[in-house]
């Protein structure tokens, strides 16, 4: 007969009980500022240093992207902190992104109510009373859900919950707000509501039903030229090993999604690389001219279909299969003849077991797929282009990313920003290895670096490369600092061309609030006390990313790049259609 332990023993403050629940569920990195009553837990977790790693940021938009990015590379809730006015007015960023992209975050923040004068004239307040902030209800607009708590046992008991909807179905971030009331108590272990531990909380992956899952595999056994498109959601499940044994067991080609990027790695055999408004030619022919398509951990938006042309995906003349954790993203942009719910990761094994057991493509039929992928990639100029070697001065993004490529370990990861600069990313850059590319789903500025700081401090032992434009430095520079002080070796590779590209581009002759003025981000680099390179010349690329990726200390390499490419050089045709 299986029996629950009570969670405490002792009688301890809520911010005690906050931190061993964050502890017990494994989350051992919180990124934020104290400030307000959130100072509590700050308090709290100067005795769990050992389990939590508190990372002091410069600002709190950095804190929420940084938890987004914890959370799609850990499975584990990311959590961002800080008082609760100023998380509301700069905290949004990562948990939007969190939010659309279904990573697990945790959103703690509280209401600098000031009480018991909450109602009179209230300084900083969000309980939504006259004169203050409707915290609650503002974030509950962007989250999952958001919960107040006014005890100190619901606050500890929150939090589980909190962990428990942040992995629950389709993941995303959850907000938890203390009123001070919870921190002017103890929780005592012997009066209701029990508190139980965590573990008992945490939500277990679910498996695909089987009838689906054997409607699926038959489906592909069925079609003569399968192929598949795998989104954010292969990320968020880790099944990178489990798409690539899909992929080769039936000869289906991979194409992404954007925010998919990388989930294959775009050196494979089979993979065809972004599809979509601003991806790969070779992939855009390859999926308009299957006769199956696969999709995997994507809702399928009109970034992702060249604004849904049929020339792309046509749901009446090609069979359309979905794998989604979420009911409600199946069948969403197009009506599927097969669904299948469930954990992408976990589907994919059954989908792959059931291939096993009714038995495999035949040689013949894996070779002609492969021929006909090989002549598709050529045909379309698969991750060439005539500037990639270019000389030119300034320098061409192509030729930076096409050196990038060759500097950076197969294992590297790499973080894009949003603008021009990614767009290039999205078409140019080709990943090395699967689920080394991280993208800002939302397409928000300022994403790259923090990004890069989290990805750096979950796995220290691979190199962190964040790609941005001047426009997104100038917005998360602050992140370098950060980068000094809490000693991550991130390297920033910024695209400078004194422009937002794709807005100036986009007026033609009519240019107004889109150029800057020249800077020297490298000087800027030295002076926050990091290592600073300035290239200015494209034979000089070589040496300078191999010495950033060296140096192990944060590093801004400074490009100096040219204006002339735009985001029409990368936008599909089929977008016209």
């Amino acid at each position: 007969m299986a029996t629950t332990e009570k969670m405490l023993t002792e009688e301890i403050p809520a911010a005690e009980g906050i931190v061993r629940v964050l502890e017990d569920a494994g989350i051992d990195m919180i990124f934020g500022i104290a400030g307000g009553n959130m100072g509590r837990l700050y308090g709290a977790l100067y005795d769990h240093q050992d389990s939590v790693r508190a990372v002091l940021v410069r600002h709190e938009s950095l804190a929420s992207v940084m938890a987004e990015v914890y959370g799609r590379l850990t499975g584990k809730p990311g959590v961002c902190t800080g008082q609760g006015i100023f998380m509301l007015a700069n905290g949004l960023l990562g948990t939007l992104e969190a939010h659309f992209g279904s990573s697990p975050m945790l959103f703690l923040s509280e209401l600098s109510d000031v009480a018991p004068y909450s109602q009179h004239a209230p300084y900083q307040s969000g309980t939504g009373d006259y004169g203050g902030a409707d915290t609650k209800n503002a974030l509950a607009a962007v989250t999952k859900y958001t919960s107040l708590s006014h005890q100190p046992a619901q606050a500890v008991h929150a939090t589980q919950l909190a962990i428990k909807h942040a992995l629950s179905g389709e993941r995303g971030p959850v907000g938890v707000l203390y009123h001070s009331s919870c921190f002017a108590g103890t929780v005592d272990p012997n009066q209701r509501p029990y508190l139980y531990p965590t573990s008992r909380y945490l939500p277990t992956p679910q498996s695909g039903n089987e009838a689906d899952v054997q409607a699926a595999a038959r489906a592909l056994l069925a079609a003569e030229r399968p192929v598949i498109i795998a989104g954010n959601g292969v990320r968020i499940s880790r099944a990178f090993d489990q798409l690539a044994r899909l992929a080769a067991q039936i000869g289906a080609p991979v194409a992404t999604t954007a925010s998919g990027k990388g989930v294959i790695a775009e050196t494979d055999d089979l993979a065809l690389g972004v599809c979509g408004n601003f991806g790969q030619d070779a992939a855009n022919a390859y999926i308009g001219a299957a006769d199956l398509v696969l999709a995997i951990g994507t809702r399928l938006g009109p970034g992702d279909t060249a604004n849904e042309n049929p020339e792309l995906i046509d749901p009446t003349r090609q069979t359309l299969v979905q794998i989604d954790v979420e009911p409600k993203n199946a069948s969403w942009a197009f009506p599927c003849d097969t669904v299948v719910i469930g954990d992408a990761a976990l589907v994919l094994d059954q989908i792959s077991d059931e291939i096993d057991g009714i038995g495999t493509p035949s040689a013949d039929d894996l070779a002609a797929r492969k021929a006909l992928l090989d002549v598709t990639r050529e045909r379309e100029k698969f991750f060439l282009d005539p500037r990639d070697t270019a000389d030119d001065v300034p320098i061409m993004p192509q030729r930076l990313l096409v050196e990038l490529h060759k500097a950076i370990p197969d294992d590297a990861f790499i973080t894009c920003d949003a603008g021009e600069n990614r767009l290039f990313m999205t078409h140019y850059f080709q990943t090395k290895g699967p689920g080394t590319l991280l993208m800002p789903g939302i397409g928000a500025m300022g994403y790259a670096i923090p990004a890069a700081l989290a990805c750096k401090l979950v796995h220290p032992e691979r190199q962190a490369i964040a790609v941005t434009g001047d426009g997104g430095f100038g917005m998360a520079m602050n992140g370098v600092m950060t980068a000094r002080d809490e000693d991550i070796p991130i390297v920033v590779v910024v695209m400078n061309n004194s422009a937002l590209g794709w807005v100036k581009h986009g007026q033609g002759n009519r240019t107004i609030a889109s150029t800057f003025s020249e800077m020297n981000f490298a000087e800027m680099a030295k002076v926050m006390g990091c290592n600073g390179i300035r290239v200015e010349q494209p034979g000089d690329l070589p040496t300078a990313l191999a010495e950033a990726l060296a140096s192990n200390q944060p590093t801004v390499v400074d490009v100096v790049t040219s204006f002339e490419p735009s985001f029409r050089d990368v936008t599909s045709p089929l977008t016209r259609g």
